[in-house]
């Protein structure tokens, strides 16, 4: 149904009137990586190609200041997919934008040209940036409260339920989009589902990533449920995380993999990973981005608490998955910490920015630690140099604040407007009065 072989402003207008497509929709994200769309008709699309369609950029969050607000969506051709949830006979599309300023330079607070600028830097070097995220998430009777429609667990083979409907067209779509899914299944939660997407290059991934968050809410709003990426909406139950597989490679080489170490790991899959271990509190801002995030960072929910690296321990928060011979390509590492309600575009810069200032100051990387972290003393983790995450959004903020990692990364623009965000979203929780708070002192006050 789709088109997946797109690759110029011809092979998009050619499928266009063949289909005979009604609308075309141009995607982007905010600073906060929330999804923001219009529609154009087939008569505007040769010159919306070709010029770029302008809006106002001072009402997205983070994007100009009201004196400099004229913006220009410029679709990518290769980002072009028909929408499968919308009728064949009159098929709608969409296609990902870089924002550009009004004489087509580059928009430095477009999250889409931070990855992309980051990325031109390692493709100088002819490395190409691998990942490959493993986002969770809840399905829920509304959006009003946190009421599943499942009670399975761990990779759980429920009966034909709706969940699993809910999941199997969610995959139907994802396909018909050009995506390929290696597997789904049921977490650990109730009614908390996983559905894993093939690796790619991180600028076609952060892609993927948005339209995968997107077909699952749609999926399931179709059916008359809600389908979140909240980290924690659950009290007592494990969070939704985003788990980021990722290498480095040139060519067809990884350069991640060194058959003559104990760990086949190489030199620069060493850096980078002590490059993420330096830098994790400084970027965990990004990757972790909301009050609600650090309510998934604490112990005993599977969820990476702990700064340190193992090859089999899931306590420790970044997992280099064993060696199978042969598979010289798969030598990866996972970064555990990260949560699925990030801005994938802005969370993988700053992840590479991280494991690239390991490779080009070659941080030594210490040993893994296999035990299990939660049970030891924090007396014993001292010891061993185990520091933790943050423990809450506004801690994140200071770590952030003043690191350079994440500043470069993001550039000026972006990294000012984000602090700035969070710092009014830690504001309005701090003074909040929760219902927690009126139940347990009004009683006693």
């Amino acid at each position: 149904m789709s088109c997946v072989t797109c690759k110029n402003k011809e092979d998009v207008l050619k499928i266009v009137k063949e289909k005979n497509v009604s609308f075309i929709q141009f995607w982007f994200t905010d600073v906060l990586g929330m999804l923001k769309s219009f529609a154009i008709t087939q008569s505007e699309l040769e010159m919306g190609m070709s010029e770029g369609m302008g809006f106002d950029g001072s009402s997205i969050e983070g994007f100009a200041r009201i004196e400099e607000s004229d913006m220009v969506a410029l679709p990518d051709p290769a980002t072009f997919r028909l929408l499968p949830w919308r009728p064949e006979e009159r098929p709608v599309a969409r296609m990902f934008c870089d924002i550009v300023n009004p004489d087509h330079t580059p928009y430095e607070g477009d999250p889409r040209y931070v990855l992309k600028r980051l990325l031109k830097k390692i493709e100088e070097k002819g490395y190409t940036f691998y990942v490959g995220p493993e986002l969770e998430y809840f399905y829920f009777k509304s959006k009003e409260k946190p009421e599943g429609i499942d009670t399975g667990g761990y990779f759980d083979s429920l009966p034909l339920d709706m969940a699993s409907n809910l999941r199997r067209e969610t995959i139907f779509a994802l396909q018909d989009m050009g995506i390929i899914v290696e597997y789904s299944h049921h977490e650990v939660a109730p009614s908390q589902h996983e559905i894993d997407l093939r690796f790619d290059d991180a600028l076609s991934m952060s892609d993927k990533t948005m339209t995968y968050r997107i077909v699952v809410k749609e999926i399931a709003r179709q059916h008359g449920y809600y389908a979140t990426f909240m980290p924690k909406p659950i009290f007592g139950e494990n969070g939704s995380g985003m788990h980021v597989h990722q290498s480095l490679f040139a060519g067809d080489k990884n350069l991640f993999f060194d058959g003559n170490d104990p760990y086949h790991l190489s030199k620069m899959a060493k850096g980078y990973i002590a490059g993420i271990m330096k830098h994790a509190r400084e970027i965990i801002a990004v990757t972790n981005q909301w009050v609600n995030s650090y309510k998934r960072l604490v112990p005993g929910y599977e969820a990476p608490v702990y700064i340190s690296w193992a090859r089999r321990n899931r306590s420790a928060m970044i997992r280099v998955p064993m060696y199978k011979p042969g598979k010289e390509v798969a030598t990866r590492i996972e970064f555990r910490a990260p949560d699925p309600a990030c801005n994938p575009y802005l969370a993988f810069a700053v992840m590479l920015a991280a494991g690239l200032k390991g490779i080009e100051n070659e941080y030594e990387l210490p040993d893994p630690i296999e035990e299990d972290i939660y049970k030891m003393s924090a007396k014993d983790r001292k010891k061993r140099g185990i520091f933790t995450l943050p423990d809450n959004l506004y801690e994140a903020l200071l770590e952030v604040e003043k690191s350079e990692v994440v500043r470069e990364a993001l550039g000026e623009h972006i990294f000012n407007k984000f602090v700035e965000n969070k710092k009014i979203e830690w504001d309005m929780y701090r003074t909040h009065v929760s219902q927690y708070e009126i139940e347990k002192y009004m009683p006693i006050t």
